[in-house]
């Protein structure tokens, strides 16, 4: 039999099907940011909790096991589908800036600039967020879902080769902090790959909110765990918080904290062909997942052929044109009138739509669209301005997503990093820098007031095909989760590629917009392509008007996808985890 090299592998004609094998079960499946968080989540399903219980066990091990990402003060929005009434919820992981938080005092104060750490801090929203999922949707107690993080804080887990090289790149920012170098950078060095990290602090907080749901057991498990997150929220953790913000001439309170609360809300909807989309609402950007797939809806995509010059601009100009409404549109719906009706509506899709040109690209940031109509309205806020301008990209976030026996799943996407924000000592976390998602100006609809959460970036996402679950999904990266999740989603429905397959192929990201991240980051038509794409797709793309930026062949600027697709005909789970991060599947 002849073999021949594809993708750098000797191998038989027929070809490998991906890096990885897809992982695939029968009865339930997890797949996450990190492998211990993933073996967290399995751990549980295995002591027979449900997708809930294991999401919440990997979120909060992500939390201790990718602290360059998530953090267990920082931001945790979540999707839950429950199979049973077949409805699926959102929790708005999201904190909001202090309530004596003043703009024009802010601005004098730094010089209209957003300083990293303290000046950034919105109330930290990821404990409520696990506690109120399992609270609610769960059948296990905190103290059986904190089991794994408490291992792996209190006695150490190897660090990761991404651990470590942002430790180093950070180590002038860990360094100014005694409560994150004594962590991070023990000995006065950053940690090295392999080395052993322990985060006592972090692991005697989990204890100790146990210990509270166990001296409230009488209150039943959902009273019990209420006490354990309002331990947090209104006993030792928040006076702690509170009182470091101030030595921080910060402006969180103890009475921020306190008042906070998230909530439980009723999902965005949209479809594509067959498939029903859920995002949480537009306090993030998971909204214009469902816009672009409509907006693609139009095309034949699959006549273009899969990541050919013609595919990869469509589907570009489609996401330039959804960022262009996030930009304009899209803020904390509690303060901005956002019309969310509109710009999900089939109609305005189809206009939309008409703004792409097959043959030429958007040379920036597209006019943003008229969606009120479609709601009965006229527009009433002005365009917002879009200015180019660089920054360095900023590391964030990560991904989990659980399918338990019973149909059940979980969708997460947790966020906030030990290097956007000190260590509170004695806890061993930040309060969330999520701030940094807001603006100064207050044209703008995510501008900074009292009160009022930023736009997120972090976005789970679930699938329903025909009525019945398909597919959790999701990714970190910034501006590139979504850009990533369309990919993804299109590569299986569209082209037929298994979870892992289509997480694996190359993908390309659009920075042809206003960053999340202050200070909003633009460059104007750039197209950056990972270097697995051919010259040929690159030189297509040029002649179109794409200014084409070549990335590494494997980048975690393009995300760290995880998904769990339900194989109804056979009957079986199919795992997917990107190779580009940490990330594992694993089931059973």
């Amino acid at each position: 039999m002849e073999c021949k090299r594809h993708r750098g592998f000797l191998m038989s004609p027929k070809g490998i099907p991906s890096y990885r094998i897809p992982f695939t079960g029968t009865n339930h499946m997890v797949s996450s940011g990190h492998y211990l968080a993933t073996m967290s989540g399995s751990k549980i399903l295995e002591e027979g909790g449900n997708a809930i219980d294991a999401g919440v066990a990997s979120g909060i091990a992500l939390n201790v096991t990718v602290p360059h990402y998530t953090n267990f003060g920082g931001v945790a929005p979540i999707l839950i589908y429950h199979a049973a009434s077949g409805e699926v919820v959102s929790i708005s992981g999201l904190g909001r800036w202090p309530k004596a938080f003043n703009l024009e005092d802010y601005r004098k104060k730094y010089d209209n600039d957003m300083p990293a750490g303290i000046p950034r801090s919105v109330v930290p929203s990821a404990c409520d967020a696990w506690l109120t999922a399992l609270e609610h949707y769960g059948t296990m107690t905190f103290e059986q879902v904190v089991a794994p993080s408490i291992e792996l804080a209190g006695n150490g887990f190897p660090t990761s080769y991404l651990l470590s090289m942002h430790a180093h790149a950070s180590q002038k920012y860990i360094g100014q902090f005694q409560s994150s170098a004594e962590i991070f950078m023990p000995g006065g060095k950053p940690l090295h790959q392999g080395q052993v990290v322990v985060q006592r602090d972090l692991a005697n907080v989990f204890r100790q909110m146990v210990d509270v749901e166990k001296a409230n057991s009488h209150k039943g498990r959902e009273g019990a765990i209420r006490a354990a997150r309002d331990y947090f929220y209104k006993g030792d953790v928040a006076e702690k918080m509170g009182q470091f913000s101030q030595e921080q001439d910060g402006l969180i309170t103890y009475d921020d904290i306190a008042q906070f609360s998230v909530e439980i809300e009723k999902p965005q909807v949209g479809t594509y062909k067959d498939y029903t989309l859920y995002t949480c609402g537009p306090w993030c950007q998971g909204p214009t997942l469902i816009e672009i797939l409509q907006i693609l809806e139009g095309f034949d995509l699959k006549s273009m052929g899969h990541n050919s010059a013609q595919y990869v601009h469509t589907v570009i100009e489609a996401i330039n044109l959804g960022f262009a409404d996030r930009h304009n549109y899209y803020g904390d719906p509690d303060f901005v009138e956002v019309p969310l009706a509109g710009l999900l509506s089939r109609g305005y899709a189809a206009d939309r739509r008409n703004a792409i040109d097959p043959n030429k690209a958007w040379p920036e940031m597209p006019p943003e669209g008229d969606p009120w109509p479609y709601e009965g309205k006229v527009r009433t806020r002005g365009h917002v301005p879009a200015i180019p301008r660089t920054a360095a990209a900023e590391p964030d976030t990560s991904y989990t997503c659980v399918v338990d026996r019973w149909g059940n799943a979980f969708s997460a996407t947790p966020s906030d990093f030990i290097t956007s924000s000190p260590i509170v000592p004695g806890l061993g976390m930040i309060i969330s820098s999520r701030g940094s998602q807001s603006w100064l100006d207050p044209e703008y609809p995510s501008c900074v007031e009292p009160w009022k959460r930023p736009r997120l970036t972090p976005n789970p996402a679930m699938a329903l095909k025909n009525g019945h679950l398909f597919m959790p999904f999701g990714t970190p990266g910034g501006d590139a989760q979504v850009q990533s999740m369309v990919q993804m989603f299109l590569n299986m429905v569209e082209f037929g590629f298994d979870t892992q397959q289509a997480i694996e192929e190359p993908r390309a990201r659009s920075t042809s917009f206003p960053s999340s991240f202050w200070p909003h980051a633009y460059y104007p038509g750039r197209l950056s392509i990972e270097g697995r794409f051919s010259e040929e797709v690159a030189a297509g793309l040029d002649k179109m008007g794409h200014k084409v930026d070549w990335l590494p062949d494997w980048t975690t600027a393009t995300g760290g996808m995880s998904g769990i697709m339900v194989d109804r005909e056979r009957g079986i789970l199919i795992g997917g985890a990107d190779p580009r991060r940490d990330n594992y599947a694993m089931g059973w």
